[in-house]
């Protein structure tokens, strides 16, 4: 039993780093330019505004895709909505791993 769940715990680990490495972090760069007025430049947060860092690319990415589809996610849910409404798939696939490359 414990040997699968290594291996099971391997092929997680490969597919999250495969995921970072298909995401473009340049256009994810780009793309969390609007999310510095609240979140900071380096993600850290500030008053009502979470922190993004040590958040991993498949947390972020189901967030931003529970905002877009209009799910009340929390509190910040009025003031995330409007910004997740214009991401693509690639957007927040690029975004998410951006955040969770540099902001670990």
């Amino acid at each position: 039993m414990k040997k699968y769940l290594i291996i099971a715990a391997s092929a997680v680990a490969v597919s999250a780093g495969a995921n970072l490495q298909a995401a473009d972090l340049e256009a994810g760069a780009a793309t969390y330019q609007p999310c510095i007025a609240c979140h900071g430049p380096t993600g850290q947060g500030q008053a009502i505004f979470p922190a993004l860092t040590g958040k991993d690319a498949d947390y972020l990415a189901d967030k931003l895709m529970r905002y877009r589809a209009g799910e009340q996610v929390g509190e910040n849910t009025a003031l995330m909505a409007p910004h997740a409404t214009g991401l693509s798939d690639e957007d927040i696939e690029n975004v998410s791993a951006y955040i969770a490359e540099e902001f670990n």
